[in-house]
This record gives C-alpha cells, sequence and structure tokens, in this order.
C-alpha cells in the first residue's frame, strides 16, 4: 500500500450553487482521517489536476438534459488522467415529487463510454426563482416547473459512503486501480 491516506477529488460545475453544495457534501462524507481517506471540492472551473488524487467524483448541474460546459470541457481535457483512476460522476436538476425529467441527461452515455466510470449518479436538485435570471424565470414560468429544495440528503451520504468504501478497498488490497503518488 502507498504511504499516506488515499486521496479523493471532488469537482462540479454549478451555476447557482446547488449542485456545489451536493459535492461538498460528498467530500465532507468521503473524507474521514480515522479511515485514512482524505476529500476536497474545487470547482471544476478551477480546472484541478486530478493526477495527484486516487480517485476521482466529477458532477455537473443538468440544464436542458446537458452537463454544464465548464464540466464536459474538463471531462474531455482530463479524459487519461479520468480514465486511470477510480472515477464516479454525478448529475444534479431534476425536480419535483416525484423528480422530472426522470431520464439520465443525454449527453452523460458518451460521457461513460468515454470515461468509464464505476457509476453515475443523478440527485435531485433544487429550484430557487430568487436565484434565476430574468430568461430562466420565464422559462421556469412558462413550463410551470415546481419550486424548492428537492435534494436528498440522505441519498447524498449513503452515495458518498459507498465511494468511501471502494475507495478504501482499493487503496487497503493495493490493487492497481490505486494511483502511486
Amino acid at each position: 500500500m502507498n504511504a499516506g491516506p488515499a486521496r479523493v477529488l471532488v469537482t462540479a460545475a454549478t451555476r447557482h450553487g446547488s449542485t456545489g453544495e451536493i459535492a461538498v457534501a460528498l467530500a465532507r462524507t468521503i473524507h474521514d482521517p480515522r479511515q485514512e481517506i482524505e476529500a476536497v471540492f474545487f470547482p471544476v472551473e478551477q480546472r484541478p489536476d486530478p493526477t495527484p488524487f486516487d480517485a476521482v467524483v466529477l458532477g455537473s448541474a443538468v440544464y436542458a438534459g446537458r452537463w454544464l460546459d465548464p464540466a464536459r470541457d474538463f471531462a474531455t481535457a482530463q479524459a487519461g488522467a479520468l480514465r486511470a483512476r477510480p472515477l464516479w460522476l454525478f448529475s444534479s436538476g431534476p425536480i419535483g415529487a416525484p423528480p422530472f425529467p426522470a431520464d439520465e441527461p443525454y449527453d452523460v452515455a458518451p460521457l461513460i463510454q468515454t470515461l468509464h466510470p464505476r457509476g453515475h449518479h443523478v440527485f435531485p436538485g433544487r429550484l430557487d426563482k430568487d436565484l434565476l435570471s430574468f430568461g430562466e424565470r420565464a422559462m421556469v414560468t412558462a413550463m410551470r416547473a415546481p419550486l424548492g429544495d428537492f435534494r436528498d440528503w440522505d441519498a447524498v451520504r449513503t452515495w458518498a459512503q459507498q465511494i468511501a468504501g471502494e475507495v478504501l478497498a482499493g487503496s487497503r488490497s493495493n490493487s492497481p486501480d490505486r494511483v502511486g503518488r
């Protein structure tokens, strides 16, 4: 096993902060010094370097069925580094109860084919009319989209714990997925 704790990068693109808050919650839950796992969050717009990390969680807010450009651009620019380590993807965006739309964002399938993540999770999002631009408010009104915070924090924590377990299992078994530092 490599010296030191396993390191996990959590990065995401967010437009109005909701997805960033999910990413921060993922990093906080994954981070456990007692288990020798460190997790940090960096906004994807800061273009964090994934190479010093043992695993990566990459996410994006979803608008009109698509990931935000900064997340897609990061995935493309860092594809080699992301494929070389355990990777999980998440999307945030469906709203309402039940969440709508129920489908995965349509541009996630090519990312999955290119990056080979261990999983992709879609989390419900938040729609706060006060945070929207004029055009976004008009679209929300025309679509009669439900307003509110639909994020499921228990689901976020549960998924983060699953990721932490997989990262720790890989680091303890000295698997080839663990990237040397």
